[in-house]
């Protein structure tokens, strides 16, 4: 199966390099690329693609939906070319690449009334880069607590701590308080953690530093959250959640095994069709001077820098940035959705999305910026997880792993200065 999926590609690739994106019947047709490809995403995609042509009966558009596991390369690879390509998706994690190659045009936002509809999170994500919008988001991913109601929870636990006792309430035979997340990607929870106990201090833009510069690891607050993430799993999870990655801390939650998980709202799809039926949502837990800090994953549309019909493009983007396309977009994805109107609409204010909303109305519920831009993140990711596997094995102490990271960034803050 792999093999005609990469030869198909391969020939839309050597078509996009070869080709302009014109036509000489007067009809301008535009290359659209996306990356996070799945079936139902890619045809939820090609209806608004289908609204947008019988709109503007003059453009057409060509979709390419490579493979999910290479399709950032792929992208990489086309805009190498700067050729035959106009609109592409942007992800938090590719915009700064891009733009940095010169790949990404600055999208107008001034002349465009939809601009105002776009919720405050969503102006600001369009140009976290340079200040400049490359992308329009489309939607994003911010956690949220979710908790079986029906496991003797009246009320959700509004602190680490509270998540603790309750999840250690909960554990009793085969069932278990708190999905843990020990695998890959365990390490952002107890940075998540960390970030909490530090509250006030802590510099939401460069949220591994505190404002007097020093970084999260170093106090006694970091002490206190790391301790507290090892008890949570060692006596409110299960034993074999030291190993546990996305898929099987949701299963864990989905079947019956764990009573909280905390997860993004695309989880909640998942959980509606599941076996659970008694459940709700809740902002994540906060810390004891009363401060919750997370990250919020985002990606959306942009259009190239070489595009032949940038005006065209740019039309395209801001068709599927209004109010009406986002919306059914961010409900297709489980997204939290990028307009304004949404806030009105029953599937984002009820049931399990109104812990989102709570959350952005709560101003101790911080969106902070990752530090990305430091050349040791990716190593980071890497060490962090390795170092949390020792940690709740008992390999390493709170206190070895601490001053690990301390030194870590506090060497990354002077290769950045």
């Amino acid at each position: 199966m792999r093999t005609p999926l990469l030869a198909v590609f391969a020939a839309a690739t050597l078509m996009l390099a070869g080709c302009g994106s014109g036509s000489s019947s007067g009809e301008v047709r535009l290359r659209m690329i996306e990356s996070l490809t799945s079936p139902e995403r890619t045809k939820l995609i090609k209806t608004l693609i289908a609204d947008f042509e019988k709109a503007n009966p003059k453009i057409k558009v060509e979709l390419i939906s490579p493979p999910l596991d290479s399709a950032d390369q792929k992208i990489t690879q086309i805009l190498q070319t700067k050729k035959g390509l106009d609109v592409l998706e942007v992800r938090d994690h590719t915009v700064k690449s891009f733009s940095n190659n010169g790949w990404l045009a600055e999208l107008p936002t001034t002349d465009w009334a939809g601009w105002s509809d776009l919720t405050e999170l969503a102006q600001k994500k369009a140009v976290e880069v340079g200040g400049k919008p490359y992308l329009i988001p489309y939607g994003f991913y911010e956690r949220t607590l979710f908790y079986r109601t029906d496991w003797g929870m009246a009320q959700p636990p509004t602190t680490w701590q509270e998540l603790y006792e309750a999840g250690k309430k909960m554990t009793s035979g085969d069932r278990f308080g708190y999905s843990f997340r020990g695998g890959k990607g365990g390490a952002d929870y107890v940075v998540q953690m960390i970030s909490a106990y530090n509250g006030e201090d802590l510099n939401p833009e460069k949220s591994f530093f505190l404002k007097d510069k020093r970084t999260i690891f170093s106090t006694p607050e970091a002490v206190q959250a790391t301790d507290l993430f090892v008890k949570i799993f060692k006596e409110a999870s299960p034993p074999d959640s030291v190993s546990w990655g996305y898929p099987e801390m949701v299963q864990g939650f989905t079947a019956g095994v764990t009573g909280m998980l905390i997860q993004d709202p695309e989880v909640i799809k998942t959980v509606e069709e599941s076996s659970v039926k008694a459940w709700s949502t809740a902002p994540i837990p906060k810390g004891p001077s009363g401060y919750a800090f997370q990250p919020v994953g985002y990606a959306g549309w942009g259009v190239t820098s070489f595009s032949e019909h940038p005006k065209e493009a740019v039309k395209l983007v801001q068709f599927l940035s209004e109010a009406k396309q986002s919306i059914a977009f961010a409900k297709g994805n489980s997204l939290i959705p990028i307009s304004k109107q949404a806030q009105s609409d029953p599937q984002f204010s009820q049931g399990a999305w109104k812990a989102y909303l709570q959350a952005q109305q709560d101003p101790k519920q911080v969106i902070t910026i990752r530090p990305v831009d430091y050349p040791g993140w990716s190593q980071f990711l890497v060490d962090s997880d390795r170092d949390v596997q020792a940690l709740i094995t008992g390999k390493k102490t709170t206190a070895e792993v601490l001053k690990s990271w301390d030194a870590f960034w506090t060497d990354q803050a002077k290769k950045v200065s």
